[in-house]
């Protein structure tokens, strides 16, 4: 493979060195996605606020994450590679202070709150820049294996944050004569640093990589985008206070935001240079591979999102113990997630697809029928053969959706990929967090049970949170199935560039 190549001003750069830079930078971006599911116990008691609440730390994340998504098609093809790189990772750096600096009560919420949203907001930038980037930077018959390298990133750093929170928490660490404490604070540190180096790296390596062109950005799609998903979302958070029949506070956002969205979708066919491009879903075999995708992440989180606060709760396990239950899942999506990619050029994409789905369903099926006495062993097999078929499915798509369109819409087909596929995630998140507290609220015990009969209380409270989570694994099965039914309408026959 070619190490030098040129930039759009004809300088010569080294992909290895950019490659390097972005994937260090994305995967510090990505860890902090999930990074607060093992801590959502510690949060809850730190700042005295209920799991619905603690939730918000991710799924507001991975909202803002897929806000910006959209505008990251624009700012990649209006503005300098070098330097939006440069301001991503300053704005990153921005929201980690913030959430760092947050005090400990239920008042100050609201502030742990904004910095997440603005990491994620740097996040929203990073990801799809990254893959913009490779796209422009390799030729055809080698972005299998590149892709394959970013979906390492994109995969192994949610997969890897509850881990690494867990150790954290467990109790201080001295390493090297430093002191790491189990505060909540700690888990910032590790991304912040990367991400530090990563802006100095920036100013001096990355490259002007990807095609500029003028381009106006409409603030009334941008409005209806950032509204639009914002209100959706907020009438999924609202369920598991106000349960889903209520109308002012669950129905009337879902409603406003749904018309909201239409809107910006039409809007977005009319205009001529969109602030969204949707014309690249006419592209059959680009949809078919988003479709599929996005349900390979939401049966992700229909697991990952919920089997910490399961553990700890369920099995008392420490924070660290239940994010090492995790780790064999995410050294698998490590692993698989570039052997997938090389795997893609032999195999096709609908053999490996399908491949992959039966193992996420075989994987996640078990999880249905989990008790508070299920050997921790057996969870962590089952964790790890889920993220196999993650990994299989997820790298082969991202690749086959990338190869349906021209170069010259590669950023607006990232754009379009990634804004789907971390809205889904937000949505899902919020689904599956307001169900479960739904559930529990629903068919908690009375507090009189409580004094008369605490043995019957407890068993009952313990029912109650089971069919919590269960109902949570329940639809992860469900994502999975589904996606598998869309691998049906995958074709293998790959495109060359010229005939696009």
């Amino acid at each position: 493979m070619q190490m030098k190549s040129h930039d759009i001003h004809g300088k010569t750069y080294r992909r290895t060195l950019i490659m390097i830079l972005i994937l260090m930078a994305t995967f510090a971006g990505t860890i902090m996605q999930t990074s607060m599911g093992t801590a959502l116990p510690t949060l809850m008691s730190k700042f005295n606020i209920n799991l619905n609440t603690a939730q918000q730390s991710t799924t507001w994340f991975l909202l803002a994450n897929g806000i910006m998504i959209p505008l990251s098609a624009f700012l990649a093809n209006r503005f300098s590679t070098n330097w939006l790189h440069v301001f991503a990772y300053g704005l990153f750096i921005v929201g980690i202070l913030v959430t760092l600096s947050t005090p400990e009560k239920s008042s100050y919420w609201h502030l742990f709150i904004l910095g997440r949203i603005i990491a994620a907001s740097a996040t929203g930038i990073m990801m799809p820049l990254m893959q913009m980037v490779i796209v422009n930077m390799f030729p055809h018959d080698k972005l299998g294996f590149a892709l394959g390298l970013s979906g390492l990133v994109i995969g192994m750093g949610p997969a890897i944050g509850p881990t690494l929170s867990g150790w954290i928490l467990n109790k201080n660490h001295y390493i090297f004569g430093l002191t790491i404490t189990n505060s909540w604070r700690t888990i910032f540190i590790l991304p912040l640093i990367i991400v530090v180096i990563a802006f100095l790296l920036a100013i001096v390596l990355m490259k002007d990589i990807i095609p500029n062109k003028k381009q106006k950005l409409d603030l009334v799609s941008l409005l209806l985008s950032t509204l639009g998903f914002g209100v959706f979302l907020l009438g999924f958070t609202n369920v598991a206070t106000y349960g889903w029949t209520n109308f002012k506070n669950v129905l009337l956002f879902i409603f406003v935001g749904t018309i909201m969205l239409i809107w910006f979708i039409l809007r977005q066919l009319h205009l001529k240079e969109p602030f969204l491009d949707l014309k690249v879903f006419k592209s059959r075999d680009f949809t078919v591979a988003t479709i599929a995708i996005i349900l390979v992440t939401m049966a992700m989180y229909g697991v990952e999102m919920m089997l910490p606060t399961y553990l700890q709760n369920i099995h008392h396990l420490s924070p660290l113990n239940s994010g090492l239950t995790l780790l064999a899942g995410a050294l698998m999506i490590g692993l698989m997630a570039p052997v997938a990619g090389l795997l893609y050029n032999r195999a096709g994409i609908r053999r490996l697809t399908f491949v992959g789905f039966i193992i996420l369903m075989l994987g996640t099926l078990p999880f249905m029928f989990l008790t508070d006495t299920t050997p921790t062993i057996i969870i962590t097999i089952l964790y790890a053969i889920r993220m196999t078929g993650v990994a299989l499915a997820m790298m082969p798509l991202t690749t086959s959706a990338m190869n349906a369109l021209p170069t010259e819409k590669s950023s607006d087909g990232t754009a379009a990929n990634n804004t789907l596929r971390q809205i889904s995630s937000s949505i899902v998140v919020a689904v599956l967090t307001s169900t479960t507290q739904s559930i529990i609220n629903n068919q908690t015990p009375s507090t009189q049970l409580k004094t008369t009969d605490p043995i019957l209380y407890a068993h009952k409270l313990i029912d109650a949170t089971m069919n919590g989570f269960k109902s949570s694994f329940t639809l992860g099965f469900i994502f999975a199935f589904i996606g598998l039914l869309f691998v049906v309408f995958l074709k293998d026959e790959k495109k060359e560039v010229s005939d696009k």
